[in-house]
Order: structure tokens, then sequence, then C-alpha cells
């Protein structure tokens, strides 16, 4: 039986934040009640927000709050053969398509057809499907940027449907959901797994990275809840093991949103210059007695 092993996955696109202290705090509580393994992997893909100054300083937080991992540390940044190698195999089978259309243009199809949860602000999701021959030969020739989406259109035909698709829910998701949960790729859509910009997208880069590390369970906030049924789905396109996943509540601002970088969430430096403690920390989260 494979040991426990669990990671806590922050983008070093700014400072770590209370919604992030709880979430890091859980699953290294997971990983200790299990007698298990924390990872600690940052997930550096966006080249132009990650900045090396974030990095340093997710380092100095989870230490300051008495968390550690197993090192090296995973940067995904160092790391993008693997996701390339990922993207062809699922392009070689047919599975993904060129999609030209901007952002704009995406928010704009979702809107006059929407489907439900997904891409959009509101929750929308996209299907679209693959040019003709000739329009994508104009499209290529003239230079136009393109991301490659995953076809759930024919990711259900190389599968020969969804129907067996599952995975183990520990936690909670936003409706309570729990137990087994049967997978619905089409709460996400046609998902982009590569852009230009950046070579390779959310969902595949984290499918990848878990099988590569041997993560057992991901523990993560409900907000990636709806990620599950996608990502289970590249799991099982791409032969990958599906981990157990435990999904945990968010924290709110006293708006009612939840916590955010982009939201101005109080970082865990400006609690630092306060005065505040690890354990002081630990007993706004609810966490007290876990030093």
């Amino acid at each position: 039986m494979s040991c426990f092993t669990t990671r806590f996955a922050p983008s070093p696109t700014g400072y770590l934040h209370l919604g992030h202290a709880y979430a890091a705090l859980n699953a290294a509580r997971a990983a200790s009640e299990a007698g298990g393994r924390l990872l600690l992997r940052i997930e550096d893909i966006d080249a132009i927000r990650s900045r090396s100054e974030f990095d340093a300083a997710i380092l100095e937080d989870l230490a300051w709050l008495g968390l550690t991992w197993e090192t090296p540390v995973r940067r995904q940044s160092e790391h993008l053969q693997d996701y390339r190698d990922a993207l062809a195999k699922l392009r070689d089978r047919g599975l993904l398509y060129r999609c030209f259309k901007t952002r704009r243009e995406v928010l704009e199809d979702i809107a006059r057809a929407p489907h439900g949860p997904g891409e959009d602000a509101d929750g929308a999701v996209y299907r679209g499907g693959p040019l003709s021959s000739d329009e994508e030969a104009d499209f290529l020739a003239g230079g136009r940027a393109f991301g490659w989406r995953l076809s759930l259109d024919r990711a259900a035909e190389a599968l020969d449907g969804f129907d067996r698709l599952a995975f183990i829910e520990e936690g909670a998701g936003p409706a309570g959901e729990a137990g087994p949960i049967a997978v619905d790729p089409s709460r996400e859509g046609d998902v982009i797994l590569a852009r230009k910009d950046v070579g390779v997208a959310y969902h595949l880069a984290v499918v990848v990275d878990d099988a590569l590390q041997g993560v057992t369970h991901v523990v993560r906030g409900q907000d990636l809840f709806a990620a599950a049924h996608v990502q289970v789905l590249l799991q099982a396109l791409l032969g990958l093991p599906t981990p157990t996943y435990r999904h945990h509540r968010l924290l709110l601002a006293p708006d009612g949103k939840r916590l955010a970088k982009r939201n101005g969430a109080e970082s865990l430096r400006d609690l630092r210059a306060q005065g505040l403690t690890p354990t002081a920390v630990r007993a706004r989260l609810g966490l007290a007695g876990e030093d």
C-alpha cells in the first residue's frame, strides 16, 4: 500500500494569506495523522506573474508557521518537458484541438449559449470544436496564436463514455458531496490544456505532477472541487492513478467573498509585522493546539 502523500501547491504570484495558511495546515495535519508525507510544490508555470521574491516568501512563511516538508521542492517551471510529453500523448490520440479564439471571444460565445458551471465569472462553460482544415491552415499561415483544448466529445469516444469514471471524496464538496463521486467532465467544458504564453495550463500540470510525485491524497479547498472532475478525466486518458480527494471549507472575508490575493486579503507577512504569532494564527483559523 502506498504511503499517504499529500501536497501544498501555492503559486508565487503574491504573498500567502490566511486562506493559504489554512490550506497548508490542513494538508500538514492530514499527513501527520496518517504518518505520511507532506510535499511542497511551487506552481510557477505563469512566468509573467510568478516572481522569485514571492517564491522565497512562501518558504519563509510556511517555516514561520512551523511546517516542514520533503525536499527538493518541485517547481513546475523546471519540469516543462514533463507537461509537453503529456500534451503530445493527448494530441497524438486526436483528443485535442487548436482554439484560436481570444478570451473575450470565448466569453462572448459562452454568453450566447451558456451550458453550466465553468469558464466565465458566472460559471458557464465553453464547448467548441476544431475549425475546418482550410480555416485552420489560414490561421496558422497568418501566425495567429492558439491554445490546445481538450475535446470532451473525443474523450468520451476514447473512454467509451464517462460512466466508469469516479473519485473518492473524503472531505466535502460545496454542496456537501462526499464518498464516491461520479465524474461529470461536462461541468468544466472543453478546457484549455496549453496556451501560447505558458505552454501548459493548470489542469494538465497538476495531474502530471501528482502522478510523478506519488500523491495519494489531494487536500485542498472547496473552490477546486469542480476541478477534480476534469483532472480525473485527464488521469484516465493518460493512464495515471487517481488520488483520493479531501476538500475543505474556504475562509471568507467579512463581505462573504473567499480570501484571495486579487481581493486584497491580508498577507501572513502583514500579520507577522503586527506581532501575531503562529499560535495566534492557528487560533484565528480554528486550529488551536496543533503547533
